[in-house]
């Protein structure tokens, strides 16, 4: 029974997913920013949570400052977590790979 109401309910729960933003800064040129969209299938919260937690805690993500990584539902932002100058950046032309 328990198998047949996920199945019923799994078309209507939200996609996650999990976008870091690194930006590269090269005085005298446009600020790089590089996104990398890491997508979860419908209603998988509790995978996209754990590898959102898993970059932001990662020592890699926090050395190649400035970074910038949302964890998204349906588009929309739910948690963000910045390293960095990240605000600062932003006002500057960006230019966006990937």
């Amino acid at each position: 029974m328990k198998s047949l109401l996920r199945k019923v309910i799994k078309p209507f729960l939200p996609k996650y997913e999990v976008v870091c933003t690194t930006y590269q800064v090269i005085p005298g040129l446009p600020v790089n920013g590089n996104q990398q969209k890491h997508t979860f299938g419908k209603g998988s919260s509790e995978e996209a949570r754990k590898f959102y937690v898993k970059v932001i805690n990662s020592d890699m993500t926090r050395t190649m400052a400035p970074v910038e990584v949302h964890l998204k539902r349906r588009g929309k932002t739910i948690e963000q977590q910045h390293f960095g100058p990240v605000e600062e950046l932003k006002k500057f032309n960006i230019v966006y790979k990937g």
